[in-house]
């Protein structure tokens, strides 16, 4: 059974920093392109930040240069580094596992709240 677990969300205040990490189990995760997404209150979920296969990333334009998503093959494991974090920031960051071959394998977190106080 796979299972993707996001830890390290909580209350900070503007301009703090949290760091998400996201394990996963069933599944070997650097073989699958891995991604934040967040969703807050009455918006739709929307991509963060991506590590493709082969470590190359992308970010949502409102976080570069101030998120930063990095992994740990040993570990199974994907983080999302989160400086300067503004209130506009807060939601529930989910993890996101893809990856087609034949048909497409796709699997979500449960998600991490995080909260930025103004």
């Amino acid at each position: 059974q796979v299972q993707l677990v996001e830890s390290g969300g909580g209350l900070v205040q503007a301009g703090g920093s949290l760091r998400l990490s996201c394990v996963a189990s069933g599944i070997t995760f650097s073989n699958y392109a891995r991604g934040w997404y967040r969703q807050a209150p009455g918006k739709q979920r929307e991509l963060v930040a991506v590590i493709s296969k082969g470590g190359s990333t992308t970010y949502a334009d409102s976080v570069k240069g101030r998120l930063t998503i990095s992994e740990d093959n040993a570990k199974n494991t994907v983080y999302l580094q989160m400086n300067s974090l503004k209130p506009e920031d807060t939601a529930v960051y989910y993890c996101h596992a893809d990856r087609y071959i034949i048909r497409r394998y796709e699997y979500w977190g449960r998600g991490t709240q995080v909260t930025v106080s103004s």
